[in-house]
């Protein structure tokens, strides 16, 4: 099974327990709202919450008066997001063929969105997030932050592990300048990684 079909498959059936559990900012860590909160209120233009799954981030920052849609390749979340969230706009969408027009964006947001993809993919999803963010727009990503680049068995499929330095290095390559990072571990939780990075004129 090809890797996008495979997470689609997984978390499609698992799209109600996941919503449950994790769809909700409550349910979040509160650096992690103050990060996106962040990132969101330096905003200029429309952007995009890529895997945007039970849709909870699409909706908080949209509540900060950001113009975002969120994204996602699982059709149950998608159809999930749009009954909890009428007023916010969601879309079925692929990490590596966005629906945006080539430097449309002020930013995007990919939360833990890129945890699944295959490290010899991941350039290429990188890519596509910088041929939609115009110059001076930006990109927050979040991920398992580790010591090397490796798989984990994932509750839900397989994931990986990046170090923090190895993502800013392919960020840097895909067009990028990396403004901060943040590394964080909670008791009884895997390792948090999260870049903050503009866009550069190219």
């Amino acid at each position: 099974m090809a890797p996008n079909s495979e997470v689609r498959a997984a978390y499609g059936a698992r799209a109600d327990e996941y919503t449950a559990l994790l769809g909700s900012v409550e349910a979040m860590a509160a650096p992690d709202r103050e990060t996106i909160d962040g990132w969101a209120r330096s905003l200029d233009g429309r952007a995009l919450d890529v895997g945007c799954g039970p849709g909870h981030w699409t909706q908080h920052v949209r509540g900060l008066g950001v113009d975002i849609t969120g994204v996602d390749l699982v059709p149950e979340f998608v159809e999930g997001a749009r009954r909890r969230f009428p007023d916010v706009p969601f879309e079925l969408g692929d990490l590596e063929a966005l629906p945006a027009a080539d430097d449309s964006l002020g930013g995007i947001l990919a939360w833990y969105s890129v945890i699944h993809t295959p490290p010899a993919d991941v350039p290429g999803v990188l890519g596509e997030f910088a041929r939609c963010i115009r110059p001076g727009g930006s990109l927050l990503i979040g991920f398992f932050d580790g010591e090397r680049v490796e798989p984990f068995d994932h509750a839900v499929v397989t994931a990986y592990y990046w170090p923090v330095v190895e993502m800013a290095g392919l960020l840097v390559e895909a067009g990028f300048d990396i403004v901060e990072t943040h590394t964080r571990t909670d008791p009884g939780h895997r390792p948090y990684g999260a870049i903050l990075a503009r866009r550069i004129a190219v």
